[in-house]
Order: C-alpha cells, then sequence, then structure tokens
C-alpha cells in the first residue's frame, strides 16, 4: 500500500512523519554548535524512521523507531531556552511576513479619506444635531452594533456648568488611532474617547473655512456642547495584481502615490477615477461634460453612471458632473480648474500618464488642477468595501447603477 494512503488512514504514520521532519529541521538549525558525531547520530536515526515509515505497516514498530528518535534527539540535541515563547514568535513572524506579502503583492487596505469620490465612495461624514433634540443617541448593544457593524458613532456631551468655549486640546494617539481628546468649557473639562479625525469641525465647535479655529460660543448648563453622528469612511482592499497584465481603462478607480506629483502632498495615496490617457486631448463644456478627443462622456459610458445623473441647474448637496473654472465661477463655487479655465480650453495627457478626477467633481482636488498621474505611479484599483457594512459592502461600487 502507498504510503499516502497509510498516510491518510494511519495516525501514528502521521506523527512519525511529522517527528522525523521536526528533529532534522532542529538538528540543521543546531548544526554550527553540534558536534560531527552528534549530527551523524541523529541522521543516521532520521534515517532509520524514515525507513520504518517507508516500509513498515506495523504501528508497534512505528512507535519503536520513534521512541528511538526521541532518545537520541534527547542526547545530542541543544535544549532551547524558552521553546513555547520561541516557537509562538516563529508563527508570529511567518505571519507578519505572510500578511505583509499579500499587502504589497496583491490586496492592499485603503481608507477612503475625503469625500471626493461621493456618491460612488465615502470618507468621513457627520451630521450636527444639536438642533434636533427629538434624536435620540442610541447607547448599550445598539450603539455597539452601530460602531462595529455600520460604522456610525455617536458623540453626545452636555454642559455640567456655564461657561466659555476655551479650547480644545490636540488628540492623543495610541498606535494609529485617536485615543482621546478634551474640551475645555468654563472650569470644566470633556474628554472624548477615540475622537474621528478633525472632531473640533466635525462637531461643529470649529470652523473648517478659517483653519480649524474655534468659533466662539457661551454653553449653559445642561445645554448640548456636542451631538453628533459620525459616519466612518469606506474601507476597501486595492487589487494590486490587474494592472500587471494591463493598463488602466477609462473609468476604473485608481489608487496612486503622489510620488513626483509637484502640487500635492508628497508620499501619499490618492484614489480617483481615470477619466483620460497618454495622448487623449481632453476638454469641459458648460454641459459640465468631459469630452474625450471631441467624444462626449455621458451616463452612459462605464464608470461614469453616477457622475453624469444630475439635474440642469446646480443645486447645494447634490452632484453636478464635471466643471471647469467658468462654470464653477457662474454658480459661484471655488473650484479648482486651472488646466480649464473655460469651455474652451483643452488639456493633452502626456504620455505615459493619466487624468484623474474624483465623482464629487464640486468637491475635489483633482486633475483639473494638479494635473497628470505618472502611470509608474499608479499601485492598483478599488477592488472590494470591506466595511462598514452597508450599501456599497463587497463590489457593488464598481457596478453599473
Amino acid at each position: 500500500m502507498s504510503i499516502y494512503i497509510r498516510w491518510f488512514f494511519s495516525k501514528t504514520l502521521r506523527q512519525a512523519v511529522d517527528m522525523r521532519r521536526h528533529v532534522h529541521k532542529l538538528m540543521r538549525a543546531q548544526c554550527d554548535i553540534l558536534s560531527p558525531q552528534a549530527i551523524e547520530v541523529i541522521e543516521q536515526a532520521c534515517r532509520e524512521l524514515y525507513q520504518v515509515t517507508e516500509t513498515a505497516s506495523d504501528q508497534k514498530k512505528l512507535l519503536e523507531g520513534m521512541a528511538t528518535l526521541e532518545k537520541v534527539a534527547n542526547q545530542w540535541l541543544k535544549p532551547y531556552p524558552h521553546a513555547g515563547y520561541r516557537e509562538n514568535i516563529e508563527v508570529f513572524l511567518v505571519a507578519i511576513a505572510v500578511a505583509m506579502g499579500i499587502r504589497t503583492f496583491f490586496l492592499q487596505p485603503f481608507k477612503i479619506p475625503t469625500g471626493s469620490m461621493q456618491p460612488t465612495l465615502y470618507g468621513i461624514t457627520e451630521e450636527d444635531l444639536r438642533n434636533k433634540p427629538d434624536v435620540t443617541v442610541p447607547s448599550g448593544f445598539q450603539a455597539f452594533v452601530d460602531s462595529w457593524f455600520k460604522g456610525t458613532s455617536y458623540f453626545h456631551i452636555v454642559a455640567k456648568a456655564d461657561g466659555e468655549l476655551k479650547g480644545v486640546s490636540a488628540p492623543i494617539k495610541l498606535l494609529l488611532f485617536n485615543l482621546k481628546q478634551i474640551i475645555y468649557i468654563g472650569d470644566e473639562s470633556y474628554t472624548v474617547w477615540f475622537p474621528p479625525d478633525n472632531f473640533p469641525v466635525r462637531a461643529g465647535l470649529a470652523d473648517k473655512q478659517a483653519n480649524g479655529m474655534l468659533i466662539p460660543h457661551t454653553f449653559k448648563a445642561g445645554e448640548d456642547i456636542v451631538k453628533v453622528k459620525v459616519i466612518s469612511g469606506d474601507h476597501l482592499f486595492v487589487d494590486r495584481v490587474s494592472f500587471n497584465f494591463r493598463h488602466p481603462e477609462r473609468g476604473d478607480i485608481i489608487v496612486f502615490e503622489t510620488k513626483g506629483i509637484s502640487m500635492l502632498p508628497q508620499n501619499q495615496f490618492y484614489i480617483k477615477r481615470m477619466v483620460a490617457k497618454g495622448n487623449e486631448e481632453v476638454k469641459i463644456g458648460n454641459d459640465q461634460h468631459l469630452r474625450i478627443n471631441g467624444k462626449r462622456l455621458d451616463a452612459g459610458t462605464p464608470g461614469f453612471e453616477n457622475v453624469y445623473t444630475f439635474g440642469k441647474e446646480y443645486r447645494e448637496g447634490r452632484y453636478f458632473g464635471h466643471v471647469n473654472a467658468e462654470m464653477a465661477y457662474k454658480i459661484g463655487k471655488n473650484i479648482p480648474a486651472r488646466n480649464f479655465p473655460d469651455e474652451q480650453a483643452t488639456y493633452v495627457v502626456p504620455k505615459n500618464s493619466y487624468l484623474a478626477m474624483g465623482d464629487n467633481t464640486m468637491n475635489s482636488w483633482d486633475s483639473r488642477d494638479w494635473g497628470y498621474v505618472p502611470r509608474d505611479n499608479v499601485i492598483g484599483k478599488s477592488f472590494f468595501v470591506y466595511w462598514p457594512f452597508g450599501e456599497r459592502f463587497g463590489w457593488s461600487h464598481l457596478t453599473t447603477q
């Protein structure tokens, strides 16, 4: 009977095979500190057990061979101090190496940082509830479910006494996470645990347009200082494999490094939609549609369903297609469009480069201002939203609406 078949049915044979491999591994690890005699004796014992596993089907002979090898190993191998710790550390390091390999070559986790890809993908969003007394902040099990599964957290702080807003501390971090932040009202202090980034602005205590300066306010005892609902941004995996076999196609959501793009912070990762490739001529008409080599893109173009499903007139809080500086001026929005100052402006994408734009083009800092993305900067494409568990979970953000 083949050893493979016997191995499948015999637990003792499996133990013997594993024992021989383990002893041989230890011997090789210690070969620089073992004497030649010790190495020879251990190798001989391993060969003998190997021969038994190859030929013997008698469980008694297998047990005798294992006992002999165990005796030889105990006599000649050097004992490892803290063997249990060493083995656990080895397993841990192997697991880290495998995880890093997967992250580097296959799937890299990525967190959407801003709202520039709405409504396809979302960064952190918030809703100030201070003027909504009918809204009840969840607690207990419901708060746990909302936070861990839906990515929705609530922060509710009520003033203990009258006092003026004096300041908000910088967040105290634990590894990559914000651990806590302290709000100072009059003589009282209030601790916010695990606050999101830019918490004072999200909570309505600071002005985003004024670089985060605090908004002066005097709170009365019992008044809501903070009552805000914060929804975590989408967390997704980046496919780092596909672009090894093909170049990005128009409509792909790409992730790229900012290295070498002069107007962007360096050594960061951005996510945008690829709209044009090298040597193509791009123009934005006052109908808010891109034209690639004279061909107009619309909602029927794969990947642009969310971008071009808008009304004829701009409405605050709605999405409005691609805009140039002229259209942005007409509707009173300060939109970066240095490369498209008006409807006559054209941009020719350099060879081996791409133009990338956010789907939320009314609030996206993208190729309309800082230009092209070198092909070598692209690391992959959006693949799978793994958290939170909502309408965009999975591949839904990649499908046609």
